[in-house]
């Protein structure tokens, strides 16, 4: 990689450059707890008297004059709140035009450092606002590419502490958005940034991850940022051939979607993605994520209206929920909701729950050998989601035999309702 520049730089050197914040950042959100972190490390430093405090490093993409913050926003934007505290009134980056969700914890983090700022004398403040410039020092690592930048963002996060997969998969696909305006890319990304850290975690971990591995007898557990690769998806510039009829079908739906035609089907707009097909990276990641979020909860929608119960208290009672929830995923995922009738929602409770109601113990090693290929108590041999995606239509569901399992005696009081449902439906004796 070629690098324009790599030094160690003083913080008034560093704020004295074009610093400017792409529209493709995520908002500042750093907590009260870092904030405070941020001023006693500093603060503990100048009355050590240490001769350098090294705060960390900084990635900068050269654009013009601009300097673009590739990485270290939330750390930047801290250090300058914390020397307009100290009396520094002219902060390029301040100036800068925030996300309207980084409002908040600007005002809050404010408040802190102005509270911890008013502990000191006046002559501290002078001597503790030239320290932070002339003393506290920053890796300064700057490249005239964009796609480099981030290219080394990516490479510094993983030697170090690691960022969680999603992170790394918004890395990775900003990086092929380079045809998409800024406009653009900032809608996209608030979008993304305005879901909560942990439903993307567990939206990827516990129901795209198992579910694009499941179907093809593959185990769907230890997700993490080593195995998004599946996630990657099709490059812009892959020529192949699977990947040129991919790109081609993305693109037809996109253009017919954004046309509102309805020529061909009898509905307003076609499905966009599907589980069983690669994504294409870049601009379509993003839709495909936020389309089976919605996809998820229109789901758990259903399942708080079904007269059917879901037990979360126990472990094995979360897992168990969790692949009911992602059977009914992919069977809509392939027929539409419209294909989620009481037949399949029954057939595909009595699947998930026939298992909880023979085993005293539920982990998830359990759920990934039942969800690819049954279990020795239970529909041995039955691989669900393959015979989903196997299926033209959804009537099929109504091929699939289940086994009557044979339950475990106190299962049978403490899963009566599950047990005494299962039998109705299924007229077993």
């Amino acid at each position: 990689m070629t690098l324009k520049e790599l030094k160690i730089s003083k913080l008034d050197e560093l704020f004295s450059l074009e610093l400017t914040i792409p529209s493709y950042q995520r908002p500042y959100r750093w907590s009260k707890k870092s904030t405070n972190m941020l001023f006693q490390d500093t603060y503990q430093a100048f009355q050590d008297g240490l001769e350098e405090y090294r705060i960390g490093s900084v990635i900068l993409h050269k654009e013009n004059e601009n300097y673009n913050i590739v990485d270290g926003q939330q750390r930047l934007t801290t250090l300058s709140i914390l020397l307009y505290c100290l009396g520094d009134k002219n902060s390029k980056l301040l100036k800068q035009t925030y996300n309207p969700l980084s409002n908040q914890a600007i005002v809050i983090n404010y408040e802190i450092l102005s509270n911890r700022i008013r502990e000191l004398s006046k002559d501290e403040l002078e001597k503790y606002k030239d320290y932070l410039l002339h003393h506290c020092t920053v890796v300064q690592i700057v490249t005239d590419n964009e796609q480099e930048a981030f290219q080394f963002f990516d490479s510094q996060n993983s030697r170090g502490k690691p960022l969680k997969p999603h992170d790394l998969l918004k890395s990775y696909h900003l990086r092929e958005m380079n045809q998409v305006d800024e406009t653009r890319k900032a809608q996209i990304i608030n979008q993304w940034e305005n879901i909560k850290e942990d439903d993307l975690d567990e939206l990827f971990k516990n129901y795209l991850y198992p579910l694009t591995h499941w179907y093809k007898g593959k185990s769907g557990l230890k997700y993490a940022s080593n195995k998004i690769d599946i996630f990657k998806g099709i490059k812009s510039n892959n020529v192949y051939n699977y990947a040129i009829y991919h790109k081609a079908s993305h693109l037809f739906v996109e253009q017919f979607n954004s046309n509102g035609s309805n020529e061909l089907i009898g509905s307003n707009k076609l499905n966009e993605f599907q589980l069983n097909q690669p994504v294409l990276a870049g601009t379509r990641f993003f839709h495909y994520t936020y389309h089976y979020q919605d996809l998820l909860h229109q789901i758990q929608k259903i399942n708080k209206q079904q007269d059917i119960q879901l037990p979360k208290k126990r472990t094995g009672d979360v897992y168990i929920k969790q692949l009911y929830e992602c059977v009914l995923m992919f069977f809509a995922d392939r027929f539409g909701m419209e294909s989620l009738t009481e037949m399949a929602i029954k057939t595909f409770y009595t699947w998930c729950y026939s298992l909880r109601l023979v085993m005293e113990a539920v982990y998830l090693e359990t759920i990934d050998n039942y969800a690819r290929k049954g279990h020795d108590r239970v529909n041995n041999g039955l691989n669900m989601f393959q015979e989903i995606a196997e299926m033209n239509g959804p009537e099929e569901i109504k091929l699939i035999v289940l086994e009557k399992p044979t339950v475990i005696e106190k299962n049978k009081e403490k899963y009566k309702d599950i047990y005494n449902k299962l039998w109705e439906w299924n007229g077993w004796k």
